[in-house]
């Protein structure tokens, strides 16, 4: 009677500390090159809080928009809005859209160099024509806005002539190699040897408005709506105003 006293006290014990000891639930995510920043200082922080480990992994909305419809398993995706929309009407994506922040195209300069007017569309239009090669990448959000405003702004050709393109688009103005970059903010911001000369003119529609979905293949268990809540919490907000973008 003893013994067997003993043995359930042994199992109520071994019960009691086995969730210490349980593998942690882990998320898998998919991010926008304009959160990169924000995701890198954030995504520490949950996991030591939750005990959730994250596998992040970061690309242009586009290319994680073909992965997911090519069937890559995946927790969340953090998307352009529209696209997000479109996987949710493909059954993707559960629920509504979560909407995170608003990025905007901006411009930089190697530090220290002269800042150009960039206050109108003119004024933009003179500063890209007067650099002598001008940076940006083109397989993202940012280079389709930035691709958009020089047909809208007539110099596509001339500006083409001398593209520097490649991600982060601001390395090409800190080494030297361009005297213009375009690039989200949040990018530009993160390279060192890089100064912000500021947004595109709004005539020229530089806004971007990035959103969270919930994957249709997410792992059972509420790790991606607990993140996704941290993703709306004060905390993230500051950290997302901080890397260059506007929350909500």
């Amino acid at each position: 009677m003893k013994a067997r006293a003993t043995l359930l006290v042994l199992l109520a014990a071994l019960i009691a500390i086995a969730p210490a000891h349980a593998q942690p639930a882990s998320l898998k995510i998919l991010c926008t090159q304009a959160l990169r920043t924000s995701l890198l200082e954030l995504v520490p922080r949950f996991e030591q809080s939750s005990g959730v480990k994250i596998e992040l992994s970061i690309a242009p909305s586009g290319k994680l928009v073909e992965r997911v419809r090519g069937g890559e398993r995946a927790d969340l995706l953090i998307a352009n809005a529209p696209n997000i929309d479109s996987l949710i009407s493909d059954g993707k994506v559960m629920g509504a859209r979560i909407d995170l922040a608003r990025a905007e195209v901006g411009l930089s300069v190697r530090a220290g160099a002269a800042k150009p007017d960039i206050s109108s569309g003119d004024a933009v239009k003179h500063a890209l024509l007067a650099a002598k090669a001008v940076a940006w990448s083109p397989n993202g959000l940012s280079g389709t806005i930035f691709e958009a405003a020089l047909d809208k702004l007539g110099i596509a050709a001339e500006v083409k002539a001398k593209a520097k393109l490649g991600a982060p688009a601001a390395a090409f103005v800190a080494r030297g190699e361009a005297d213009i970059a375009a690039q989200q903010i949040s990018e530009l911001i993160a390279v060192q040897g890089a100064d912000l000369v500021g947004p595109l003119p709004p005539e020229l529609g530089g806004t971007t408005q990035f959103s969270l979905g919930i994957l249709a293949t997410a792992a059972p268990g509420d790790a991606a709506q607990k993140f996704a809540a941290f993703l709306k919490s004060d905390e993230a907000a500051r950290v997302i105003r901080e890397k260059g973008l506007t929350p909500g």
